[in-house]
């Protein structure tokens, strides 16, 4: 790629760990890589958990090529560890030289999310339903307007993760009504639930689309944040 044509940042973050904010990252690079983009995996998290995904997904790679069904194997997966204030810097070069970036950043507040935020198109916030999660949502509007005042560009797309699977608990609908109360950020249209075959697949080193059995809901929720993000 050249500088004329740079390729696309999404930034997969979150004030607060525990919202399955890398098992988004890896299955939004793994839907990447399968659309035939030139795909990298940014690992910004000192927990290091993408890039051990992309050891262990490697290690799959490697056994399917020796199989009898070697055109069976999934993409590999290139993956990056950055840290620091250079973030910015390095996102900017490494954008003219692949098509889409997908960057996983801690779960708090960090110099490498904030420099994440300068460079990215747009960014994936994964929230759980639940208070401790809903109220980040006020600092997260706060570093959005501190950001975009470096990149106006920048679009911001609230994803509710880990939601339960029971109809009957309310505890969505209502985080979706207190996301709509910020104009930093949109709600994205469906959320993605606490399955088991995300857990599954994620430790085979797999997106949900690539794990077997097959778990539809799965693949339809990752699928439908995916185009939307996208748009």
């Amino acid at each position: 790629m050249t500088d004329e044509k740079k390729g696309r940042i999404i930034l997969v973050g979150a004030e607060k760990g525990g919202t399955a904010k890398t098992t988004t990252a890896v299955n939004l690079a793994v839907l990447s890589a399968r659309s035939g983009l030139d795909t990298l995996l940014v690992d910004t998290d000192m927990q290091g958990s993408a890039s051990d995904w992309t050891v262990a997904r490697d290690e799959v790679i490697e056994k399917a090529s020796q199989s009898d069904k070697p055109n069976g194997r999934p993409p590999r997966i290139a993956c990056l560890q950055k840290f620091g204030k250079g973030l910015a810097r390095e996102l900017e070069d490494l954008s003219t030289r692949y098509e889409q970036i997908i960057v996983d950043a801690g779960g708090r507040d960090s110099v490498e999310l904030r420099a994440a935020m300068t460079k990215a198109d747009i960014m994936v916030s994964p929230i759980q339903a639940s208070s401790f999660d809903l109220w980040t949502l006020r600092r997260l509007d706060e570093l959005v307007r501190q950001a975009q005042a470096f990149n106006s560009d920048l679009k911001v797309l609230v994803v509710i993760a880990r939601a339960s699977t029971n109809a009957s608990v309310t505890d969505t609908a209502e985080a979706a009504e207190l996301v709509g109360e910020y104009e930093t950020f949109s709600l994205a249209r469906h959320p993605i639930r606490e399955r088991i075959a995300f857990r599954r697949a994620a430790g085979q080193g797999l997106g949900v689309i690539e794990y077997d059995p097959v778990d539809e809901k799965a693949i339809f929720e990752i699928n439908a944040l995916y185009k939307e993000i996208q748009q």
